[in-house]
């Protein structure tokens, strides 16, 4: 880790420790809880490489904490299998479990679909405004080049469309599901043109909605979504190594 990346983390760190949840300020989150997050976000978003090493001295030292919040939080990563612990040779991030993708997806186009469907047939004019005004943000992030600001509100397009159905607990359910895939999905946007195809898929899905469609919606939405299945292959073959197609080997036996 450079010595600016590592500064700029312990500022971060030291920030989130200094008080609770916004709006929460009789329940203070445990400095655990704070790690947790913190290294799951970095993890997820691809800012923690597959097969990175995580020292528990530098989150100790960044965060101002004994080693026993640090465990816990690293523990809890390993049962959401973000990161592999291996006692004789330390702690890595985990490789993107190749075999886990297709499922998850099915499963993530299953809920979206029958929310793009019903939307269709409840949106408001106003709602229907303010995810065309999502899409206009996509636009936007895209000819800056911010992925970052383009997968949050590609984040925000698809819980606007499960908050429009009156399902707003299938968002809740898809984002369990899709930890994994959105890892995955975090590499496919530097691919030349990917984000103005979703910009497309998106609009043409808002479009939908806006027509009380719901056929069209929910049609469009699982083309949309099923594209991550044809891509994996491709996605894989760019890097190698940052998936695996087996459980993890042993580091140090």
């Amino acid at each position: 880790m450079s010595e600016a990346a590592a500064a700029g983390r312990e500022g971060r760190g030291r920030h989130a420790l200094a008080g609770g949840r916004a709006g929460e300020p009789n329940r203070p989150a445990t400095a655990a809880s704070l790690i947790h997050a913190k290294l799951r976000d970095d993890i997820i978003s691809m800012r923690r490489a597959p097969g990175e090493p995580i020292v528990e001295k530098e989150i100790v030292e960044a965060y101002g904490v004994s080693r026993t919040p640090v465990r816990e939080a690293l523990l809890r990563l390993a049962n959401e299998k973000l990161v592999d612990i291996f006692p004789q040779s330390g702690t890595f991030v985990a490789h993107i479990p190749l075999r886990a993708l297709p499922e998850a997806i099915v499963i993530r186009t299953s809920l979206e679909e029958t929310a793009a469907r019903l939307a269709a047939g409840r949106a408001s004019r106003s709602q229907v405004i303010g995810l065309h005004a999502v899409i206009e943000k996509m636009r936007e992030s895209e000819a800056a080049g911010d992925r970052e600001a383009f997968h949050q509100a590609d984040e925000r397009f698809h819980a606007a469309v499960a908050e429009m159905a009156g399902y707003p607990g299938i968002w809740a359910v898809v984002q369990q599901v899709k930890v994994q895939v959105d890892r995955y999905r975090r590499l496919t946007l530097p691919q030349e043109g990917r984000m103005l195809r979703v910009i497309e898929e998106h609009t043409a899905i808002a479009r939908a909605i806006e027509a009380r469609d719901p056929v069209a919606a929910a049609t469009l939405m699982n083309g949309h979504l099923s594209t991550l299945i044809t891509d994996i292959g491709d996605i894989k073959d760019l890097n190698p190594d940052y998936f695996v197609d087996a459980p993890a080997p042993a580091r140090g036996a």
